[in-house]
């Protein structure tokens, strides 16, 4: 139902775009997010956007990363610039309805110093 791509190895200060294509029923109706996990630390919020397009990021991220939503192609990007070594990790999309969230599999990012 969640379908998350364009991971990859890239610079310090280089920038990615991650997609996450959504099945219909969750992307019209749920909160749309990414959230990364790095080794040894636990799962972690990164961005999130609503139906209505309201959006909410980590402090660690604002001012480099924006989330979006383009609603004729059901799919959640992030686009992530100034990247940092520390924003190494794999990342998750996310949809969450009412109280239950689903996940997609993770797409590796990892920055290189």
């Amino acid at each position: 139902q969640l379908q998350a791509s364009g991971g990859g190895l890239v610079q310090a200060g280089g920038s990615l775009r991650l997609s996450c294509a959504a099945s219909g029923g969750i992307f019209s109706s749920g909160k749309m997010g990414w959230y990364r996990q790095a080794p040894g630390i636990q799962r972690e919020l990164v961005a999130t956007i609503t139906s209505l397009g309201t959006t909410n990021y980590a402090d660690s991220v604002k001012g480099r990363f924006t989330i979006s939503r383009d609603n004729a192609k059901k799919t959640v990007n992030l686009q992530m610039n100034s990247l940092k070594v520390e924003d190494t990790g794999v990342y998750y999309c996310s949809a969450t309805v009412l109280a239950t969230t689903f996940w997609g599999r993770g797409t590796l990012v990892t920055v290189s110093s």
